[in-house]
């Protein structure tokens, strides 16, 4: 006859044994779904990343050639089309400090449609080894050109499409670089007068996606909107003939989701996104790197999970009675932790192996929730000036451009944009130790001035307010007080770093006309541009 105290043992051990057995199951499943949902969720950061970054320099691209549009339309309104001269030395003074501020920029141009006049031509800038740019003469322009040259691309293409565009990577005439470039057409009341843009190269651009790397051998390639490759690091696409140039797989246009293809008999996991000028912007990692990981740790789950049983089998003889709780509080924690659920608290104190262990999982726990919390924190916080950052800043457009959606509320909010002029004229001459004294005194008077707003830095010279409540009711108070502040402390010092010089632009959430939170950030963003344009002015 078996005692009491054996069936009891003999039952738990059998429990532990089931347990362990479908806890290590879980755990192995687990971690290989885990696995798989970090890696997919790593792809598409580091392509969000990348994304940013490559947008960033591409938008910085149109803004130059956007401002330089725009004056060359203004001033064309007082220009006699006869009399274009004067006209272009005003645009080539004033595009030569916009590309000179562009990072990469190759060549600049103004280009006059020979239909308009026979004797101004406008002007071209090259700058081939980054010592300055200087003039060139300009490509000679004929309707056959226009009609025949894939090299004249940059000036037919805007002129029949008549809106502004991004060109596919081509090589520019004479001076047999491959570039990409960006072109506005200009007119005069309907009349096509020609061509502004902007030419970089396209070594520059292929640095940008080179830097993005995930894994051993992962690696980041563009494509076009119809799939055709447009640079991969493991070919040379530009030596390639257009018609014999591969494109990336079905399944990736198919999705904007991870998905998996095979290419050169390896299994790949992919992502892209969509960039400005109307690329695509793809990062793959083979699958044999992603599943290493997670198959060391279900391998290491494995054998950790067999020593645990052995050694709950011997404890359970001898302490069945006092386990059984410890262990269903810690399953429970564990189950919690699991899913998500990080303000778990184990109670018991037993001066035991399982007391060691609840305390330290307890500890653990702590730990993990406080590290999650500080991550939190530093995601959402640009390192340098300490306010919150882009993704902050994503964040709450789409908290209030939720409340605009419902019809029901009606938001009252407004946005500045704020730009710190000369950063990089600082940067360059005085050092970017400088330049972040500069961005942090920017900040710290934005901070000061609007300090019941919530204060964003969105770009490299660039921060945001979103004013609520009492700050918007006050804002052109607070508007002008942050303008003399400004002017202030320019006044007490002559250091041009340790002065805040900031081009402002604030716009009002209107319903009747905005539909986006976007809207409304846009028109302070030009009003910005507006309010920079004629402080430079005002300093001329």
């Amino acid at each position: 006859m078996k005692s009491i105290r054996t069936k009891i043992t003999t039952l738990a051990v059998v429990i532990v044994i089931i347990s362990m057995s479908v806890a290590t199951v879980i755990g192995t499943v687990s971690v290989k779904r885990i696995g798989d949902s970090s890696t997919e969720q790593i792809l598409k950061l580091l392509c969000e990343t990348g994304e940013k970054n490559l947008d960033a320099y591409f938008g910085s691209v149109e803004q130059s050639v956007t401002m330089v549009s725009d004056l060359v339309v203004s001033d064309l309104e007082n220009t006699e089309l006869d009399n274009l001269g004067p006209h272009v030395e005003r645009v080539r003074a004033f595009f030569e400090k916009a590309a000179f501020k562009t990072q990469g920029v190759l060549t600049y141009y103004y280009r006059i449609d020979p239909s308009v006049s026979d004797t101004e031509k406008g002007f071209w800038y090259i700058n081939l080894d980054g010592s300055g740019f200087s003039e060139h003469a300009v490509t000679e322009i004929t309707e056959y050109d226009i009609e025949n040259s894939a090299g004249m691309v940059w000036f037919s293409v805007p002129k029949a499409t008549g809106r502004p565009i991004w060109l596919p990577p081509y090589v520019t005439q004479n001076l047999d670089k491959q570039v990409i470039s960006y072109n506005i057409p200009v007119y005069k009341e309907n009349l096509f007068v020609g061509v502004v843009g902007i030419e970089i190269d396209y070594t520059t651009m292929v640095t940008e996606v080179n830097n993005i790397r995930l894994y051993e051998n992962g690696y980041a390639f563009l494509s076009d909107g119809d799939g055709n490759l447009v640079y991969h690091p493991q070919m040379d696409i530009t030596t390639m003939p257009e018609e014999s140039r591969p494109s990336v797989p079905d399944g990736i246009l198919e999705t904007t989701a991870s998905v998996r293809y095979v290419y050169n008999g390896i299994e790949k996991q992919a992502v892209w996104l969509p960039l400005i000028n109307g690329m695509r912007l793809n990062v793959a990692v083979p699958v044999s790197e992603i599943n290493s990981g997670w198959r060391q740790m279900i391998v290491t789950i494995l054998i950790v999970s067999a020593v645990l049983l052995m050694i709950c089998i011997l404890m359970t003889a001898q302490f069945t009675r006092y386990i059984t709780k410890p262990l269903c509080d810690l399953t429970a924690a564990a189950e919690q932790v699991d899913a998500g659920n990080y303000d778990v608290m184990l109670n018991y104190n037993g001066n035991d192996e399982v007391g060691v262990l609840s305390r330290t999982v307890d500890r653990l726990i702590g730990h993990l929730r406080i590290h999650i919390s500080d991550l939190n924190s530093l995601a959402n916080t640009d390192a340098l000036t300490a306010v919150s950052n882009k993704g902050a800043y994503d964040i709450k457009v789409r908290e209030i451009q939720q409340q605009v959606n419902d019809p029901a509320v009606t938001p009252a909010f407004a946005i500045a944009i704020f730009d710190c002029d000369d950063l990089k004229l600082i940067n360059d001459r005085y050092g970017h130790d400088k330049g972040d004294i500069y961005l942090k005194n920017t900040s710290a008077l934005i901070c000061h001035v609007f300090q019941h707003s919530p204060v964003y830095r969105i770009g490299g010279d660039e921060f945001a307010v979103i004013l609520t409540d009492d700050d918007y009711q006050n804002r052109q108070y607070l508007a002008d007080l942050f303008v003399q502040k400004c002017e202030g402390t320019c006044v007490k010092t002559n250091e041009w770093w340790e002065q805040v010089r900031v081009s402002m632009g604030m716009a009002v959430y209107n319903p009747d006309d905005d539909r986006t939170v976007d809207d409304v950030s846009r028109r302070a963003d030009k009003l910005m541009y507006e309010n920079k344009h004629d402080r430079k002015i005002g300093r001329a």
